[in-house]
């Protein structure tokens, strides 16, 4: 693999931009934005970037290209004890591509069921008896429903097992064969896929903007999310949250980046591009963000007007007043009135009688899944020419999802090549893949989605901090700053200027390790782990602890890729000394002789 390179610089940050910009532009910026008021987020957002994310992409994007080499030959090259942090990087980058594809699964579920005349997550299915709709779809909405009954078929719990849906692991396959057809070539079939995946998702974003800012309501949404929130700012939290968006939306730890740069030509220009990806990356999340809240304030005032709708015939109804006589205007001022005048026969609608608040339905944070499969869902729904605007926003996931995957295989098939696991590059990627979709057949089961929040929830977060942690460490302070600094002028022509060395050397590890500790305390704080387990009783999900084995996987998923690097450290330790003390008992027999 490694002897491919990129046909162009254009192909490298193309590939870098299809990586770094994700699902988590769409789903998660906006969610923590929501969060953490609104456009004041952006203030931390952006100071995290510059003090952590551009520097360490930079250094990632420099070891990789002066190397030529992988994660763990690229590690192992700088020193021998350190070829554990390149397996712990393939381990976490495994663990992801193991469930990731699954949503590009879910993804190609609900694009194949976007054509159709009605879509199925618009309306409720009759039951059985042909008497009306399903209860737990009344209970709950027409989109959730479709998403935990139809899409996943969901249990109770992680506890109770069931088969394997099989639409779901059909459209899994189908995401495998795709991603090694884009991979099977290395970069030469990389290079070209990306000239697609990198740029057509921007296309879908400004037709959705286009259309987004036209809706009925969506000021709401976009004015929403740019009034801040200042006091926000005084939580410690919304700057970790931050500083943790930016960390990972950029893709570090994992290896690809490493990986994509050892396929550059030597003298290639990395500090520009690192920089220009960087900005790319924050700027999409806030453009997608202005789609998202305008797409979510239309679906917010459309929930609002439902509501007001059903009181003002409510109120119509029980006094008996005139159809004109109550628009959705003045609703308000009528409850204020008819309970002045008619406390009665007001007191005898108690609890039909709606709370209605536009601010209540805005507040109402949605994160992951929940926002990119149930509320944009249920937004596309009341487009006209639904099927459109559903058939491109599914598109447009897919692309963001095969774009990223492209980077976590690569991640792993990189450092297998160096180490001449397999010669023939095709078998190679087909064997990475099959692993990768036989284990994430687990995940089509009806208990797999809580198996998926699981590995969602900790399978990358705790390892790649202490990856990272380790790696600027390393670079600054074990291989040294200086010889860093001599290989950056033999790349690129010039040495370090001051903001690279004062991020590197100081604040970036500072930053670091304060998300470190902050990371553990917070867990061990947190008590037992918890997840959402979906109830078709209530329509709706509930907090539910993981049971014993799952909390004892939990621990596994945090250690397992981390001990990685202490563990290599120790064997290569032992191997030195075995072949030292080997040589010593050469020598003493040479002597006796």
């Amino acid at each position: 693999l490694i002897e491919n390179k990129w046909d162009n610089p254009m192909q490298f940050v193309l590939a870098c931009v299809s990586y770094a910009v994700g699902l988590g532009n769409v789903w998660r910026f906006p969610y923590l934005c929501q969060m953490h008021g609104g456009g004041g987020f952006l203030i931390p957002y952006m100071l995290m970037l510059v003090l952590l994310g551009v520097p360490l992409f930079y250094m990632e994007l420099a070891i990789g290209q002066k190397m030529r080499l992988g994660s763990i030959g690229a590690w192992r090259a700088i020193s021998p004890y350190l070829g554990g942090v390149g397996m712990a990087s393939v381990v976490t980058s495994m663990y992801l591509c193991l469930y990731y594809n699954v949503i590009n699964a879910w993804s190609f579920w609900y694009l194949f069921h976007s054509f159709q005349s009605i879509l199925p997550w618009a309306e409720c299915p009759v039951n059985s008896n042909l008497t009306g709709p399903v209860e737990e779809c009344e209970r709950a909405t027409p989109t959730q429903y479709f998403f935990y009954r139809e899409t996943l078929d969901i249990s109770g719990s992680i506890e109770e097992n069931g088969g394997i849906h099989m639409g779901q692991a059909l459209c899994l396959l189908l995401a495998w064969i795709i991603v090694y057809l884009f991979i099977i070539k290395g970069v030469k079939s990389t290079g070209k896929v990306v000239y697609f995946t990198a740029t057509f998702p921007y296309l879908v974003l400004i037709i959705y903007l286009i259309r987004g800012v036209t809706l009925h309501g969506s000021i709401n949404g976009v004015k929403y999310m740019f009034t801040p929130k200042m006091e926000q700012l005084a939580k410690p939290t919304t700057w970790i949250n931050a500083a943790t968006q930016i960390f990972f939306s950029l893709g570090l730890g994992f290896g690809s980046l490493i990986a994509f740069a050892s396929y550059n030509q030597y003298n290639n220009n990395f500090e520009k591009q690192a920089i220009i990806v960087s900005m790319v990356n924050s700027g999409t999340s806030i453009f997608a963000s202005i789609v998202t809240f305008s797409i979510y304030g239309f679906k917010a005032t459309f929930n609002y007007e439902s509501c007001l709708e059903r009181v003002r015939l409510l109120l119509l109804n029980t006094f008996d007043l005139a159809e004109d006589t109550i628009s959705l205007e003045n609703v308000n001022h009528w409850i204020a009135e008819l309970n002045r005048t008619h406390p009665e026969q007001f007191a005898s609608l108690g609890g039909r009688l709606e709370t209605c608040d536009l601010e209540a339905e805005l507040d109402t944070a949605v994160e992951g899944t929940g926002l990119a499969f149930i509320v944009y869902s249920e937004a596309i729904k009341n487009m006209p020419v639904s099927q459109l605007w559903s058939v491109l926003y599914f598109i447009m996931l897919l692309l963001l999802g095969m774009g990223s995957m492209l980077g976590n295989v690569i991640a792993v098939i990189t450092p297998l090549s160096d180490l001449k696991f397999i010669s023939v590059l095709s078998y190679l990627v087909g064997l990475v893949c099959l692993f990768c979709l036989l284990l994430g057949l687990g995940f089509t089961t009806r208990s797999g989605n809580y198996w998926f929040t699981m590995f969602n929830d900790y399978g990358a977060t705790f390892s790649l901090l202490f990856i990272v942690l380790i790696e600027v460490i390393t670079v600054c302070y074990i291989y040294g700053i200086k010889r860093f600094e001599k290989d950056v002028e033999d790349m690129l022509g010039h040495r370090l200027n001051c903001y690279w060395k004062i991020m590197l050397a100081g604040v970036s590890p500072i930053l670091l390790i304060a998300l470190f500790i902050f990371y553990i305390v917070n867990y061990i704080q947190g008590g037992t782990p918890t997840y959402q387990a979906w109830n078709k009783e209530l329509g709706k999900s509930v907090v539910t602890e993981y049971p014993p084995y799952a909390q004892a996987f939990i621990g596994l998923l945090l250690a397992s890729s981390v001990c990685c690097i202490p563990l290599t450290a120790l064997y290569t330790y032992c191997k030195k000394r075995n072949l030292a003390s080997g040589k010593r008992e050469r020598t003493v027999s040479t002597v006796s002789a």
